[in-house]
This record gives C-alpha cells, sequence and structure tokens, in this order.
C-alpha cells in the first residue's frame, strides 16, 4: 500500500465517521475536529511527498478551515508553495505557523531553510539559531549544518567551523557539513584533515561538481595523478556546464 492510498484511507475513516457511528458526528467534538485536521494535513502532505503541489492544497485547505491558526496545516502549506516558487506566499504561511507554535524547532528549521533559499542570510541564521535552542528536538544535527553553511556565506569562517564541528559531534555522517569542512581546511591550508573531511564524505554521498573540484585540488597536492584524472573527467563528462568545471580547466 502506497503512502497516498494510506492517508486517503485513513481521511475517508474519518470523513465517514458519521455513517459508520450512526447518529454521532464526530465531526462535531473538539476530538473529532482535531484528528480530521490532522488526517487533512498528512494528507496534503503525502501528496507533497509525491509532487503533486496543486492536490496537497485541497486537503490543506480543509484543515485550515477547520483552524486557521494550526501550526502543521500553515507550515505544511508553506512547504507546498515553497515547491511552487511562490516565496511570499509561502513567507506568509510559515509566519502563521510561528505565530501558532513560536518555537517549534521543526517550522523554525524549514522556515531558515527557505529563508537561505531566498538568500536572505541574515534572517536564516537568525530562525536556525533559535531552532537550535531546543536541546531534545531529533534533527538538531541538521540544524547546526545549517548555521554552519549560512555562517560560511556570511563571511563568518571561524562561527561556520564551530557550528559544523558541533554539527558532527551531533551526527558523524552529515556529508554537507563533512564537505564544507574539507572545503575550509582546504582554505586554511590544512590539508590532511580536508583529506579525511573529504574521504568521509565520500564515503557517504555521491559526488558533485563542488566536491569534484575540491577532490581534483586535493589530489594535486597529494600528488595522486590517478585521482587527478578521475575528478577531472568525471566534471567534464557529468558538469561541463558548471563554474567549477571552468575553474578546473583554468587551473590545469
Amino acid at each position: 500500500m502506497t503512502l497516498r492510498v494510506a492517508l486517503l484511507l485513513l481521511f475517508v475513516s474519518l470523513s465517514a465517521g458519521c455513517v459508520l457511528s450512526g447518529d454521532f458526528n464526530p465531526m462535531k467534538t473538539s476530538k473529532g475536529r482535531d484528528e480530521a485536521r490532522e488526517a487533512y494535513v498528512q494528507l496534503g502532505l503525502g501528496y507533497l511527498q509525491q509532487g503533486m503541489t496543486e492536490r496537497a492544497k485541497v486537503p490543506l485547505k480543509k484543515a485550515l478551515e477547520l483552524d486557521e491558526s494550526d501550526a502543521d496545516a500553515n507550515a505544511a502549506l508553506a512547504l507546498v508553495f515553497q515547491a511552487e516558487m511562490e516565496p511570499e506566499l509561502a513567507d506568509q504561511h510559515y509566519r502563521k505557523a510561528l505565530a501558532s507554535r513560536p518555537s517549534d524547532a521543526r517550522i523554525l528549521n524549514n522556515y531558515g531553510s527557505f529563508l537561505f533559499e531566498e538568500k536572505r542570510y541574515k534572517d536564516a541564521y537568525q530562525r536556525f539559531e533559535q531552532a537550535a535552542a531546543d536541546t531534545l528536538y531529533p534533527e538538531r544535527s541538521r540544524v547546526f549544518e545549517n548555521l554552519g553553511m549560512t555562517a560560511a556565506v556570511l563571511g563568518e569562517r571561524d562561527l561556520a567551523r564551530q557550528h559544523l564541528e558541533k554539527a558532527l559531534r551531533l551526527n558523524r555522517q552529515q556529508p554537507r557539513a563533512l564537505l564544507e569542512m574539507a572545503e575550509l581546511s582546504f582554505e586554511d591550508r590544512h590539508y590532511v584533515p580536508a583529506r579525511d573531511y573529504y574521504d568521509r564524505f565520500s564515503l557517504l554521498s555521491e559526488q558533485n561538481a563542488r566536491s569534484l573540484l575540491l577532490g581534483v585540488r586535493l589530489a594535486t597536492v597529494f600528488e595522486d595523478r590517478n585521482k587527478v584524472a578521475s575528478y577531472g573527467l568525471q566534471l567534464k563528462r557529468l558538469y561541463p556546464g558548471t563554474p567549477e568545471y571552468q575553474q578546473y580547466l583554468s587551473e590545469q
């Protein structure tokens, strides 16, 4: 059974409650409305995960009709509009979600990621900081990874390193944090740590244009001609039109 079918069955069972229970209508009780709203949100998220953003709006709209201030429904709708590249609407619903639950680390982290996408780096950093304050948030390592990435973009290299090291202490298997640490270490000419971070990254993730360029540079430092050739060939074959490939050509 697919996620969408499972969620649809859940939604149908709630909607049919008044039939299955005789004269009793669960929508007239607070508990029934809460369960229906939760089902609508889960159904909307199920559609969103499958890339069906237009369909996702239908149950999410119904959830908001039951409670227009519901944080989960607004946060889900924010993700929908973010996927549809409607930044003003996404921002609006993120703010509505946080108005109901201002300390929700998940919503704060998602909002920060949205702000980062919009290049609003200082605002993103602030939201990530707020999310990191929740010491019991199970994805806290991701928050520190995001803090590190944002600090790096803002030019705060030492701060970026602190956040990324914290992220890796919480969870050693974070490819983005490892690649960023490899890049920072290489730029600081700490080549052995840079290679260690890079090797750990390579075990966890597929290569991308940025990582392949760094691989070429590290292999050059350590005079590994085979890896220089291999990474260069992958850049040419997979990412020929990228700035990273053009940089690679200029460095040869």
